[in-house]
C-alpha cells in the first residue's frame, strides 16, 4: 500500500445495485486502499462482491429505519475503528463509479488550502441516450458552479477530522442529507470546494414518468425537511426551493381550479406559465452549452417538479405531526 493510499479511504453504499456495484467497486479497489462496503439487505450477492474485492462490509440493521446518511456513518465508523489514521474519506454510492485520477485530484486540492474540507467535482450520466430521465440527470449534476459551492452530492471527498468535529451525517434525513451535513460543515468554518473535473459515472436506470415522479417527489421532501434543520436566517437553506414548490405545485393550481366558474375560466390563463418555463429553462440551459434534446428534457423537469415536490413536502409535515420518523423514498429498484 501507498503512503497516500493509507491516508484515504473510501465508504461505498447499496443494495442490489448488481453489475454497478462491480464497476464501483473495481473503480476504488486500485492501490490497496481501505474500502467498507455498507449494505443495506441486498439479496443479490452484493456482500460477497464486496468481500472478493477486500473491502470490509458492514450489514445495515434494516429494522431500524433505512436513510443514506445512516449508511454513510455506519461505513465511516467502521473505517475509523480499522484504520485511526485516514485523513480523507471519499464517499460514494454504489450506482455510481469513480473516474481514474478523482481520487487523486480531490486529495490535492484539500492538501493545498487546510480550510477545504469537503470536494466535489462533476457527476457524469453513464447511459445519458438511454432515456429522456436518464439526459434529466446528466444535465442536473453539471448545473452547479465551480469553486466555492454550498453543497455536494454523494460523491465527495471529506476530511474524516472535519466529519468527526461535525458529527457526521444526520441519520434522520432521508433526502439532501450531502445538503444538511454541507451546512454544518460550512458553520463549522470549512469550505467547500467543486473543481472543474468529472468525478464519477452514475448509473441512474430511469425510464418511466413514475420513477422520475418519485424522485423529484423525494427532492421536495429533502426541501421541507432540511428547511426545517436550516431554515432561520442567515443560512435560510431551501426555504426558496419549499416556497416554490407550495406555490406552483399547490396554491397557484389549486386557485386556479377553484376560481374555474367565478372567472369563466379565465383563471386556467395561468397554467401557462408552466410550458413558458420549461421554454426559458430549455433555452438557458442550451445556451449553457448542453445538446438541445438535453436542455429540452431539463426544462421540462424544472417546470413540472413542483407537483410531485409539494407531495413530498406533504409527507414531512404529515409525518412530523403523527411523530413518525420519516422513511426513505425509494425511485429504482423492484420495490420502489
Amino acid at each position: 500500500m501507498s503512503e497516500s493510499a493509507k491516508r484515504i479511504g473510501v465508504v461505498l453504499i447499496g443494495r442490489n445495485e448488481g453489475e454497478r456495484l462491480v464497476r464501483s467497486l473495481d473503480s476504488v479497489v486500485a492501490e490497496g486502499r481501505p474500502i467498507v462496503y455498507v449494505d443495506s439487505g441486498s439479496t443479490d450477492g452484493s456482500c460477497d462482491a464486496a468481500r472478493e474485492r477486500g473491502a470490509m462490509v458492514v450489514d445495515l440493521d434494516m429494522s431500524i429505519p433505512f436513510s443514506a446518511a445512516r449508511a454513510r456513518n455506519a461505513g465511516f465508523e467502521r473505517l475509523m475503528s480499522e484504520h485511526p489514521e485516514i485523513e480523507l474519506v471519499q464517499f460514494i454510492d454504489g450506482d455510481c463509479e469513480v473516474l481514474p485520477g478523482w481520487i487523486e485530484a480531490a486529495a490535492t486540492t484539500l492538501d493545498e488550502d487546510p480550510e477545504i474540507v469537503a470536494v466535489c467535482g462533476w457527476r457524469r450520466e453513464r447511459k445519458v441516450e438511454e432515456s429522456l430521465y436518464n439526459r434529466i440527470c446528466d444535465v442536473e449534476w453539471r448545473s452547479g458552479p465551480v469553486g466555492a459551492t454550498p453543497n455536494f452530492g454523494g460523491d465527495v471527498m471529506i476530511r474524516a477530522a472535519a466529519l468527526l468535529r461535525v458529527g457526521g451525517y444526520d441519520p434522520t434525513v432521508i433526502a439532501a442529507e450531502d445538503d444538511e451535513l454541507g451546512v454544518r460543515l460550512r458553520q463549522d468554518g470549512g469550505q467547500l470546494i467543486r473543481i472543474d473535473r468529472d468525478s464519477t459515472l452514475h448509473d441512474a436506470d430511469m425510464h418511466t414518468a413514475a420513477q422520475w415522479w418519485r424522485r423529484a417527489k423525494r427532492c421536495g421532501h429533502g426541501y421541507a425537511q432540511v428547511a426545517s434543520l436550516h431554515g432561520a436566517p442567515p443560512e435560510r437553506k431551501f426555504v426558496d426551493n419549499l416556497r416554490r414548490s407550495l406555490l406552483w405545485g399547490l396554491l397557484v393550481p389549486g386557485g386556479a381550479l377553484g376560481l374555474t366558474l367565478p372567472t369563466l375560466g379565465l383563471s386556467w390563463l395561468v397554467f401557462g406559465r408552466y410550458p413558458m418555463v420549461a421554454v426559458r429553462v430549455a433555452r438557458d440551459t442550451h445556451h449553457k452549452g448542453f445538446p438541445l434534446k438535453h436542455a429540452v428534457a431539463w426544462g421540462i423537469s424544472c417546470a413540472l417538479s413542483p407537483f410531485p415536490e409539494v407531495f413530498g413536502v406533504a409527507k414531512f409535515y404529515l409525518d412530523r405531526l403523527r411523530n413518525k420518523r420519516p422513511e426513505i423514498i425509494e425511485y429504482k429498484g423492484p420495490d420502489a
